[in-house]
């Protein structure tokens, strides 16, 4: 396993990290899961306050009691539930910020988080406000670092113009280019890790029957992963040749995988172990399909 810096923080995360909000309620089995992957050298392990309400942040706390200092643990913050649990509401306001960390802190059953997250944003957000947040809690030693979890390029821009972020966590993978166009280039310029979800394409890359998806039509997605799996025809599995993709890039620090299952499990641990993407090869699926761009938020 690699090991990475994120961003310009002292938080090292593994190169493969472990996707939490998919996990099941037998406690059994997801200590089992997680202990693995931690045996097995994944240490970065996300979530939210958001997932299941608050409950897969305790699942992840149950499962790491007495072991937290072998754990970088992420979560998030800025989806407030509603009082009678019909939905949820955007806030990311400080003084919300400033309570959510506490609850979260709880649940994980921790003093400290390694990355705390705004799990979302709009350019509309009182972002100074969220900053100072974020800000306050590193100096009280409540987080390590922080960053964002958006895809919205407008409101990246405002995030590294005004604040120390850490990382910026992002959808990337042979179908969805669109960090490559402006995004990546300005992160690894600040020196802010990318965190990658979604190397998969919700399945698409692996076995998953083709559909249009985002800019993609169907046919565009056959290419893509026809692509996949010619590489992985020559004896690597088409996850690896998915996530390495996506792992390929400079920008990217580590692919946040979801893991539910033990074969989620074992495909996530051969992405790690597999050798990285060689030119040609990477070359050969760039072309596989036009690289598409963000059409909102610019």
């Amino acid at each position: 396993m690699k090991y990475n810096k994120l961003g310009s923080s002292e938080v090292e995360v593994s190169e493969v990290s472990f996707g939490c909000m998919s996990l099941g309620e037998n406690h059994s089995a997801n200590a089992a899961l997680l202990h693995q992957a931690l045996d097995k050298g994944i240490t970065l392990f996300d979530t939210a306050d958001l997932y299941q309400k608050g409950e897969n942040e305790s699942r992840v706390g149950k499962a790491f009691r007495g072991v937290r200092n072998k754990v970088v643990l992420a979560t998030k913050v800025g989806n407030q539930w509603r009082c009678d649990g019909s939905g949820w509401d955007w806030n990311p306001t400080k003084a919300y910020i400033l309570q959510a960390v506490e609850e979260s802190l709880k649940r994980l059953q921790t003093d400290y988080i390694d990355l705390y997250q705004l799990h979302g944003g709009t350019i509309q957000d009182p972002i100074d406000e969220t900053i100072e947040a974020f800000e306050l809690l590193k100096q009280q030693g409540k987080i390590r670092a922080y960053g964002i979890s958006s895809i919205r390029p407008n409101v990246i821009r405002e995030y590294v113009k005004r604040s120390h972020l850490a990382s910026v966590m992002m959808q990337y993978s042979l179908l969805d280019r669109r960090p490559e166009e402006t995004c990546f280039d300005l992160l690894q310029e600040h020196n802010i890790g990318v965190l990658a979800r979604g190397s998969y394409a919700q399945g698409l890359l692996l076995n998953k029957p083709a559909k249009d998806y985002l800019s993609h039509s169907e046919e565009e997605v056959k290419r893509a992963a026809g692509a996949v799996k010619q590489l992985a025809d020559r004896g690597r599995t088409a996850a690896e040749v998915a996530a390495r993709f996506t792992i390929g890039h400079p920008a990217v620090t580590s692919a946040v995988l979801g893991i539910r299952t033990k074969k989620h499990l074992q495909d996530a641990l051969q992405v790690a172990e597999a050798s990285p993407l060689n030119e040609e090869e990477m070359k050969a699926l760039q072309q596989a399909v036009e690289p598409n761009k963000y059409e909102q938020h610019r």
